[in-house]
This record gives C-alpha cells, sequence and structure tokens, in this order.
C-alpha cells in the first residue's frame, strides 16, 4: 500500500465516524471551546513557571528536585517522517517530536501541566494525543485534535502519580498507533521516586509492513496484517538495533538500573526480560508501589508500562528482550544493557556467549552490516569500467548471508558451521552441501525430514522450511558455500526462483 493510499485510507476509515457519530466515544471527543476560568487562572498565576525538559529514548528527563507544585509547559510537535526501520528498511512514521517512541515527558504529582501540541505543516493528517496521566474526558483528546499546520492547548493537573502512556488517538486509532505515535509520561510522587544510578526508556511497539521482515526498500503500512495482528518487526525504540552495539545503554557494576518500559502496541503484550538479570523490584503497570521483588519476566499491556529496578553486580552484556522469542530473534525486538567493571566470580563464573542470544544484531551481524554498506561504496567507485565489479558483487552477497546466518541457521549448524555432533550436520566442507546446488536451495525453501548423511556420518533429524525470499536464499547459500572451508558456490536469485517454482 503506498503512502496515498494509506492516507485514503485513513481518510475512509475515520469518515464514518465524522459523518454519522457512530460511538458515544467519539462523540465525547467532539473538540469542546474550553470557557476562561477564573479559579483555574488564579491557581496557574500562583505556581512557578518551567519548561518541560522532552528527551528521546534512551533517554530520561533528570528527577525533579522540587518540593512544589508547579505550572510546567510542554511544547510537543507532530512530525511525518521518513525513518530506518532496519537496515536497508524505511517506513514512513507518524511522531510525536519526531521520535519513535515520542520524547519523554517528566512532571511531578500536583502539577499544573500546560500542554501545547503542533502538527507540522507537512503533516497530512490531523492529530491529537491522549495521555493516559490525565483525569478528563479522552485524556486529553477532544481538546487536543490539531490539524496540519496548527496548535492547540489545553491544560490537566497530574493527580495521579505513575508512569503513563500517550498516544494519538485521532481516528482510525490503530492505524495512526501503528504509524508510531506513542509514547510516555512519567508523573513523580511527590517525595520523588528512590534513587538510583542510571534510568532509562525502553518502549515496544510494532510494525505491520507490507514486505517481509528484511525486506529491503521503503515499506509501506499492511492493513490485512494489523487485522490479523501478525507484524513482520517487534522492536524497541522504533528501529530494529535501535539498542544494540554503540548504541546499548549502560551502566557500571555496583549501579542501580531503573528503566521505564512501555508498550505502545497496538496489538501485542510485551513478556519484557533482561538475560542475565533479576529485577530486584517491579512497579507493575507503572503504579509507584512496588509490588513484586526477584522477578525474571514482566508483562507490559498495550498501552501499559512498567517499571523495573535492578543492581547490576557483574560486568558484561545484558540482553532486553520481549521473551515471546520470536519477536525477539526474528523480529526485532532485542536490545542490549552493557555494563563495565571488576569482575566477582563469587556470583559468576562462567564465560559470556552472548552472541548465542544476539541473531543477526551480533557483533558479526553488525560487522557484516557495515561490510555490506563499505562494499556498496566501493563497487559505486568503480562501477565505470572495472571487472572485479562482479567480485565486489558477490562479496555483497556474502555479508548479506553472513547476517542471515547468524539470524536463522547458526543455532543449530553453529558459528564456526560445524553443526552439533549427532544432531544437526555440519556445513563446513560439507559434501552434501556442494555436490548439488539445486538440492541444497530446496532444502532451504522446503526444509528437510529424515536420514541425510554428511561427511560420511548419517544424521536423522528435521529441518523446517526457512521463510526467506528467493534474494535472501541466494545471500545465505553462497555465504555458506564459500565459508568454513567450502569454495566456489554462487546462489542467485533466479536459481531459487527457479528451484522454487520446480517444486
Amino acid at each position: 500500500m503506498t503512502n496515498r493510499n494509506l492516507s485514503r485510507l485513513v481518510r475512509l476509515l475515520a469518515l464514518p465516524s465524522l459523518l454519522l457519530g457512530a460511538s458515544a466515544l467519539l462523540r465525547a471527543e467532539e473538540p469542546v471551546q474550553a470557557k476562561p476560568d477564573a479559579r483555574k487562572a488564579e491557581f496557574a498565576a500562583s505556581l512557578p513557571t518551567e519548561q518541560a525538559v522532552l528527551t528521546a529514548a534512551p533517554h530520561v528527563p533528570p528527577p525533579i528536585q522540587r518540593d512544589h507544585p508547579a505550572r510546567v509547559v510542554v511544547n510537543l510537535e507532530v512530525r511525518e517522517v521518513v525513518k530506518r526501520l532496519a537496515d536497508g528498511v524505511d517506513y514512513t512514521f507518524w511522531t510525536f517530536g519526531g521520535e519513535v517512541p515520542g520524547l519523554f515527558i517528566r512532571v511531578r504529582e500536583g502539577d499544573l501541566v500546560e500542554f501545547h501540541l503542533s502538527n507540522h505543516p507537512t503533516s497530512k493528517l490531523p492529530h491529537n494525543i491522549d495521555l493516559h496521566a490525565v483525569t478528563g474526558p479522552g485524556g486529553g483528546a477532544a481538546s487536543s485534535f490539531t490539524a496540519p499546520g496548527h496548535s492547540s492547548v489545553f491544560s490537566f493537573q497530574a493527580i495521579n502519580p505513575g508512569l503513563y502512556v500517550y498516544h494519538c488517538a485521532t481516528a482510525p486509532v490503530p492505524v495512526h498507533v501503528a504509524a508510531g505515535m506513542y509514547g510516555l509520561i512519567l508523573v513523580e510522587p511527590r517525595g520523588g521516586l528512590p534513587a538510583v544510578n542510571k534510568e532509562y526508556y525502553v518502549m515496544q511497539g510494532e510494525f505491520y509492513t507490507a514486505g517481509a521482515y528484511g525486506e529491503t526498500g521503503l515499506q509501506t503500512f499492511d492493513m490485512p496484517k494489523a487485522l490479523d495482528e501478525r507484524p513482520p518487526y517487534v522492536v524497541f525504540n522504533g528501529s530494529v538495533g535501535s539498542m544494540v552495539g554503540d548504541k546499548a545503554i549502560t551502566a557500571n557494576v555496583g549501579e542501580t538500573v531503573r528503566l521505564f518500559v512501555g508498550n505502545g502496541g497496538p496489538n501485542l503484550i510485551s513478556s519484557f526480560h533482561v538475560i542475565g538479570e533479576i529485577f530486584d523490584r517491579v512497579y507493575g503497570e507503572g503504579g509507584t508501589i512496588a509490588n513484586q521483588d526477584n522477578v525474571q519476566t514482566t508483562l507490559v499491556p498495550a498501552g501499559g508500562a512498567a517499571m523495573v529496578e535492578f543492581r547490576v553486580e557483574v560486568p558484561g552484556t545484558y540482553i532486553l528482550v520481549d521473551h515471546s522469542l520470536i519477536r525477539a530473534f526474528n523480529k526485532g525486538a532485542l536490545g542490549m544493557l552493557k555494563v563495565n567493571g571488576e569482575p566477582d566470580a563469587i556470583v559468576y563464573s562462567g564465560k559470556e556467549v552472548d552472541e548465542v542470544y544476539l541473531g543477526d544484531q551480533s557483533e558479526a551481524g553488525s560487522d557484516a552490516a557495515r561490510r555490506e554498506e563499505a562494499l556498496r561504496a566501493e563497487r559505486e567507485e568503480v562501477i565505470a569500467a572495472n571487472p572485479r565489479i562482479a567480485e565486489i558483487d558477490t562479496e555483497i552477497q556474502m555479508e548479506r548471508g553472513k547476517r542471515i546466518y547468524f539470524s536463522s541457521c547458526f543455532a543449530c549448524h553453529g558459528q564456526d558451521g560445524n553443526g552439533i555432533p549427532a544432531v544437526f550436520p555440519p556445513l563446513a566442507k560439507s559434501d552434501y552441501l556442494m555436490a548439488d546446488k539445486d538440492r541444497a536451495i530446496k532444502v532451504v525453501i522446503k526444509g528437510l525430514t529424515g536420514p541425510v548423511t554428511v561427511n560420511g556420518t548419517t544424521y536423522n533429524n528435521a529441518m523446517p522450511p526457512q521463510d526467506l525470499n528467493d534474494e535472501q536464499v541466494a545471500d545465505v547459500l553462497t555465504f555458506v558455500m564459500n565459508s568454513f572451508g567450502n569454495t566456489d558456490g554462487v546462489v542467485t536469485p533466479a536459481d531459487v526462483k527457479r528451484v522454487r517454482t520446480a517444486n
């Protein structure tokens, strides 16, 4: 679906509500011009005024130090922007503050929040904001419905402390949320939260792209997938790899970390987990009372939030995941917390093997992505009249295939291609692999069940078919046929298409 068609779909879906006033809910959200209120004006005048500090994930505004309420002015701009969803994949996001998730807002219990919502003139649609921290109809949505090129102002008192989701509530609401229109607002209790050393902002969301996971280019929204709740992408902080490698969040041994965890949805519940850590305290559903200690995984509902705190005891890389693990390893819901400091062999003596859990976001995968980009740049330089072009194309294909291998294949066949003795056959120096290219393609796209002899050893297990397109199958097979001691195997997308058609 093109962006133009998406805009048309949005308008068509919104039309019945606008024409018919189809539900009491939508009637309740019709904009109403507020009348001047002397009591509120007097209250506002009695308070000191300050500008809210807004931050993009994973950063969080500093804790509020004052011990009295204030009139806090929030300026937030809606922008519709094309941004990276994954390596080689772009998406048209609708954003609060140009970011997904939207900018983090931090106020204090009792504050009078004056909210200015502006919709950039380049936007194609009206938007509004429903803050779950608001006590009032629509959570502010009715008062903040804003056309492109306009601004709206409303205010609310932050009565209830807690961590709350905000999102666009313009019809059709799920489409706006699925475009990335969500974020978190923290209302600190009057006495503040317990002091910690580090605070970070992590928010999960899913994206329903027309193309499959990893399919390159500008992807568009797919309504049938959204209706079926089948997102190709489930990610933290708006994109695959937003919190890995040099973008990982950090801490030092002995520090206590607090994560403000939100879930924009629009559909899936998150099973939030940090591999290698136990949450010392969990403030379930964004409340201000720690309702459980020593928690391994906490549920975060769509449109909900939680705060988790834990002290880091030993150095290393800790992996943040949605423990619905397909989402982590195959759809992008994965981040990293890097902890520096001295080891404590009593607490933990084993070596870390975090590559096992990282898929195509592992160091090897990241290296492969960087190498692919470098090779693309090199190709542009020599493309005029250099016979090495063909060789570079193969190397690009190799690097793409390497990323797929470390995402989909290495768990059974190993990082070195040697498989698992007596369980999964090796790909390294594999006579079976190299003897028949078409057979290798068929195994990848159709799977393989039953006995097979590789390098003189018989294996009897099952390999499921891989959900890869023709280009991805060609890339990963070219990689394994030129790695692990194998040489001279090149598979093209045309080869895969031919075999797929014949079978």
